[in-house]
């Protein structure tokens, strides 16, 4: 989509070289947001200035940048953008055919709600927890103890299923989560 949106603006680069972007921008981020006081906390702006950040830094800060990135914003908070993973709609199938409530866990800003309410299976979420609305990002060990407080559990009563082994497996780990890794 990051090649789609920017040749609108006439700036044409091998998909490549975006990914490639990409991952040097989300490590970046994630660099930044470990190195802060407190490491891991975030908010609204911080989540829109992070992606800010990494259009910024696959686009060179082109001068279409501000364009791009809005058009990425809105794109990215259309239901249609996401695509369900059949693992994962089978995982969510066990869970709520085994009684257990699902609950939705995500390094993700305020649009997880509205896409959430649409696109399977998340929409089998008991609840829902962005990053951006807790105020704080995986790995942090707040934002699993803010939700399992949230839920009225103990950490063993709970399981993280992801795909990021470190944001979501290990993180979930050290908070004394079960977790299981389920790949993209």
């Amino acid at each position: 989509m990051y090649a789609t949106i920017s040749l609108r603006y006439g700036i044409e680069i091998p998909e490549q070289i975006i990914a490639d972007r990409f991952a040097a921008a989300w490590n970046r981020q994630e660099a930044i947001d470990a190195a802060a006081i407190p490491a891991f906390a975030t908010s609204r702006l911080r989540e829109m200035a992070r992606w800010r950040g990494i259009v910024d830094d696959v686009f060179l800060k082109a001068s279409a940048s501000d364009a791009i990135f809005k058009d990425l914003w809105d794109h990215f908070a259309q239901p249609t953008a996401w695509q369900s993973i059949e693992e994962g709609m089978r995982k969510v199938d066990a869970a709520v055919l085994a009684g257990c409530s699902v609950a939705l866990a995500s390094n993700f800003d305020e649009r997880l709600q509205a896409i959430a309410s649409v696109v399977q299976p998340l929409t089998r979420a008991d609840y829902v927890f962005a990053s951006s609305e807790i105020g704080w990002r995986k790995p942090a060990p707040q934002f699993f103890r803010t939700i399992q407080e949230q839920l009225g559990l103990s950490p063993h009563e709970l399981l993280m299923v992801g795909d990021d082994l470190q944001l979501d497996i290990a993180a979930a780990n050290r908070a004394g989560w079960q977790a299981l890794h389920v790949p993209c």
